[in-house]
């Protein structure tokens, strides 16, 4: 038996009573927790046990005792200066902190790839090492990654919880509704003036945008390519280091380009965004288009099957 007044940076009991020694070990571990407890009835110490909850913050009656605990439970909050995001650990404050500042202090020793969480560095490590410890048990599949076998699993459920707001097409889920709904917004696409070549995002525009004056800055030190910017680089390091980072949640195949896995995941959502202009036939990919053209006759009669 301990007799204890606990106060500390963290959490502030302030009422002091009779507890065990493993009720003090519960308690410094329920971090940044400001606790008012007020005993209402008198209580000997196994009916105390019972009654005694830190994290409830209810009044609550027992029924074999008869007696009552209200407890107030004032949460403390962590707040980002920056964004006010509100955070109830100030670890996890300090961890999304380097969303502001950018700072990733967990380095990839195999290829140089830089993280900001511990987390995303293991999953990102598994790349390297094969390792897939999650196992679809209807399938035998494995993943890298928890969410990854989450989102395979509609595969099996047939579920489609994501559906485009424009259309009413469902979806498995939320990255191939996402890459659908571009076929709703190219009216809002971003064309460079000098060629009239037209982009999804602006950041994509201002890189193509440097092609034009034929800049390339960034050298890479294992055979001397040059490439407009830091991206395109770390995308051509890839060619040397075998990394393929970019994984397709329903089949599991990598790419070395995000670009790469968003024209291949048209084979599961079906989208087929290139269209012939003589026919109104659509295809998923521009080179079935291309070939597809050469089967109209010059004067534009219906095309032949393909």
């Amino acid at each position: 038996m301990a007799f204890i007044k606990e106060e500390s940076e963290d959490m502030k009991i302030e009422e002091t009573f009779n507890v065990k020694q493993e009720d003090t070990e519960e308690q410094t571990d329920l971090m940044l927790l400001k606790e008012e407890t007020e005993v209402l009835d008198e209580m000997k110490e196994d009916q105390y046990e019972k009654h005694h909850d830190f994290t409830t913050g209810e009044k609550f009656r027992c029924s074999d005792t008869e007696n009552s605990t209200l407890k107030t439970v004032t949460i403390r909050y962590f707040n980002c200066q920056q964004c006010g995001q509100s955070f109830t650990k100030k670890a996890n404050l300090k961890v999304h902190m380097s969303v502001h500042t950018g700072e990733k202090p967990f380095t990839c020793p195999q290829c140089g790839n830089s993280f900001s969480q511990k987390g995303s560095f293991n999953r990102h490590m598994r790349i390297h090492t094969g390792e897939k410890p999650y196992m679809c048990l209807l399938c035998g599949k494995s993943f890298t990654a928890e969410l990854n076998l989450r989102c395979h699993m509609n595969l099996h459920t047939g579920e489609k919880p994501f559906k485009c707001d424009q259309c009413g097409k469902s979806f498995g889920h939320k990255v191939t509704r996402n890459i659908h709904m571009r076929i709703h917004s190219r009216e809002n696409s971003f064309t460079c003036h000098q060629c009239e070549m037209s982009f999804t995002d602006r950041k994509h525009l201002k890189n193509h945008v440097i092609t034009h004056t034929g800049e390339k800055p960034f050298m890479c030190h294992h055979c001397g390519k040059t490439c407009i910017n830091k991206a395109n680089l770390d995308i051509h390091m890839r060619v040397h280091t075998g990394e393929k980072p970019f994984i397709c949640l329903l089949c599991g195949k990598n790419f070395t380009r995000k670009a790469n896995l968003e024209v291949h995941m048209r084979v599961h959502t079906g989208e087929k965004p290139f269209t012939c202009l003589q026919c109104k036939m659509s295809f998923t990919y521009q080179r079935d288009l291309n070939r597809h053209l050469q089967t109209h006759p010059v004067n534009g009669l219906q095309c032949s099957s393909v």
